[in-house]
């Protein structure tokens, strides 16, 4: 069969699927460990620009045989650099100062359902009967995360900041998504990520530079703070981006989406064995939902 369903995933295309998901879990993971040590928007910021750093050399070529194609599409780079890079990854940092990489993950894994509503208001797709219940179904999920299983907190909206600082951080990148998904410029990847990072690097300084001035202590360089910059700098940013590009291309464009349902699951994991942070019976439901949610939203 020539279809992507009628494929068989060998060993390579399973780690490829794999991999992504576990990197980013790891990441969740290593910005907990960072709360308390290195900033959440400085984090970030080190972070994209020691990454940047080593996409240059391999990059660097391109972005100078594409330089015409560049300045034509400064705009739309800005505009996702500012979401994904600046955005979006300052946001997760930020939840983790407060919530709980179990939290964070299972929050990400509703972007299905911010998908469907960036697309429908903002993008003209139209939404069918199953993706408004695959939709519901992630909303219920996300809820169960939201209020840890206690429906008073409703009333109450005594929601961790984490928790809604990680809801922004998914509404923006589903706006990333669909902008990548309408408005990608035809680049080589490398020359796409290297220039994303710039202007996200860009965006960000200012905010890095006020977050440094604020702050009531200065900022420790020690053994651990290297080895989280090493982490973020390479494996979730660089090595899992190609990874996944890769999983696609070979996998197609429906089969990854299950994957990224195994994050919070790999989070859990983590958590458990790096943080003591054990799963909640609320954690396990919202899954459930989330991935019931992303299985019936995706139905052809």
């Amino acid at each position: 069969m020539s279809s992507t369903a009628g494929r068989r995933i060998d060993l390579t295309t399973l780690f490829l699927l794999t991999f992504p998901p576990l990197a980013w879990a790891g990441n969740a993971i290593v910005g907990r460990l960072a709360a308390g040590t290195i900033p959440p928007i400085t984090l970030n910021f080190v972070r994209w620009v020691l990454a940047g750093l080593l996409l240059a050399p391999y990059a660097w070529r391109g972005v100078l045989a594409h330089r015409a194609a560049l300045r034509q599409h400064a705009g739309v780079l800005a505009a996702m650099g500012a979401l994904s890079i600046a955005s979006y990854n300052a946001f997760q940092y930020l939840a983790l100062t407060t919530s709980t990489p179990i939290n964070v993950t299972l929050i990400g894994a509703s972007t299905p359902l911010f998908l469907l509503i960036i697309g429908a208001l903002f993008f003209g797709e139209r939404v069918k009967g199953w993706h408004v219940a695959g939709a519901l179904l992630c909303l219920v999920g996300v809820s169960f995360v939201l209020l840890r299983g206690d429906v008073a907190r409703l009333a109450q909206l005594d929601f961790v900041a984490g928790d809604l600082f990680m809801l922004a951080a998914t509404v923006t990148w589903s706006a990333y998504t669909w902008l990548l998904r309408k408005q990608r410029p035809d680049l080589p990847l490398p020359v796409l990520l290297f220039a994303q990072i710039v202007t996200g690097v860009i965006v960000s300084l200012p905010f890095t530079a006020w977050e440094l001035a604020t702050l009531d202590h200065a900022l420790q360089w020690n053994p651990k703070v290297a080895g989280i910059l090493l982490y973020v700098a390479t494996i979730p940013s660089l090595m899992a981006y190609f990874v996944w590009d890769r999983a696609i291309a070979r996998a197609g464009a429906q089969l990854p989406v299950f994957f990224i349902t195994l994050t919070p699951l790999f989070a859990a994991l983590l958590s458990t064995l790096l943080l003591g942070d054990w799963p909640r019976w609320y954690h396990a439901a919202g899954l459930a939902f989330i991935a019931a949610g992303i299985v019936l939203a995706q139905r052809r």
